[in-house]
């Protein structure tokens, strides 16, 4: 067993460390949507040789944009169990829209999220961007949330608010039980969906972050999801989520066959949690950046932050699993350019299975022999089939 230290980075290096199992080295991304094409056929003319006679006409055709290119890893080969697949939305609850992209506004969403059930789209055959006026807020007492963008609608926050909330120790969204901190319900599954340009900065609701999504307590399901520049507070030692901000979550949060870049906060630009394990699979982590600085616990003269550019948990027991993934190209001001762990009682367990993880920079530290970590838990990260350079 290796002795795990801490190597102090003077300033951003490029490291080449290669732990591979006996299997290959995962790759890839998925690529941004096509739009919808609008096509003007020429005026064509035709000749009549019994009544000479020419005939002009101008055909106009929208041809419906292809199917966006899925999120997520498409080499990935990690196994989703049934917990963690997307969930049937053929028996809506609520379909917001009426086939155009004007019936999809930023009220029917938010009226939807607050009703409950599962909620689809018809907004047309084209891609739709609904720039929110209000946070779509879970409520505790309504039925578990599946929110189903059928891999053409964007949720955005237009860089002023977050998108989507759940927290079961809210008042407002009404208390259920006695133990919100640890309670399972309700669920909230987002799916074929995108959230992009989210912004909780200023929000110190549960410690704030968490720009895109927030949730605490409850169970968190991400699946073939796309979050793209989300942003939370840029200080703060122990806040983060760029993206994604869970806490007090029994459950695994299970990420799969999704994308989040471009996502930037404190700590952890896209994924943050406080003791919550984490499963994300076939999925790409990339361009994310941890603004803060000083790390957790601040030093003295700075506001803290700064770690886990990609990923940061902190906490007891809890564990991370990376499979059939990538995570490149994210930076940490501190620590964990890649990932950010820490076990406060060194219970948790860290592990990367048929991933590539690529020139994540920690600028400040990070654990020797795993570049673009910092890990503190249980025995070392475990690491097979993968690449860490």
């Amino acid at each position: 067993m290796r002795r795990l230290s801490l190597r102090v980075v003077a300033a951003p290096v490029v490291l080449a460390v290669v732990l591979t199992g006996c299997g290959t080295t995962v790759e890839g991304r998925g690529v941004a949507s096509a739009p919808a094409v609008t096509t003007t056929v020429p005026p064509t003319t035709t000749t009549s040789s019994v009544a000479p006679t020419t005939t002009t006409t101008a055909v106009t055709t929208t041809v419906p944009a292809a199917p966006p290119d899925r999120p997520g890893n498409p080499a990935g080969t990690a196994a989703v169990p049934a917990q963690a697949a997307a969930v049937d939305t053929s028996r809506p609850t609520t379909v917001i829209g009426d086939g155009t992209p004007a019936g999809c506004t930023s009220e029917a969403v938010v009226a939807a999220v607050a009703k409950g059930g599962v909620i689809t789209f018809s907004c047309g055959p084209a891609p739709v961007r609904i720039a929110l006026t209000a946070t779509a807020k879970v409520r505790n007492d309504a039925p578990d949330v599946v929110l189903d963008g059928g891999g053409r609608v964007t949720l955005t926050g237009s860089g002023q608010r977050r998108v989507l909330y759940l927290n079961t120790c809210d008042q407002a969204q009404v208390v259920t039980t006695s133990h919100c901190q640890q309670q399972d319900e309700p669920s909230l599954t987002v799916q074929n969906i995108a959230i992009a340009d989210g912004n909780s900065s200023g929000d110190t609701t549960e410690g704030g972050g968490g720009g895109g999504l927030f949730a605490h307590g409850g169970r968190l399901r991400i699946v073939n999801a796309r979050f793209t520049g989300n942003r939370c507070d840029k200080v703060g030692p122990d806040l983060g989520g760029g993206a994604v901000r869970v806490l007090g979550q029994s459950n695994p949060v299970y990420v799969v066959g999704s994308t989040f870049s471009d996502g930037s906060c404190s700590n952890g630009g896209a994924l943050s949690g406080l003791g919550v394990s984490f499963v994300v699979l076939n999925s790409v982590l990339d361009g994310n950046t941890a603004v803060g600085t000083g790390a957790n616990p601040a030093r003295d003269g700075t506001p803290g932050g700064g770690s886990g550019g990609a990923i940061y948990t902190d906490g007891n027991k809890f564990d991370v699993r990376i499979a059939g993934s990538v995570v490149e190209g994210n930076t940490a001001n501190e620590g964990g350019g890649a990932v950010f762990f820490v076990s406060n009682d060194r219970s948790g367990t860290l592990s990367v299975e048929g991933s590539t993880l690529n020139r994540n920079t920690s600028k400040g530290f990070e654990t020797e022999g795993f570049p673009g970590i910092f890990f503190l838990g249980a025995a070392e990260p475990k690491v097979a089939n993968s690449t860490i350079r």
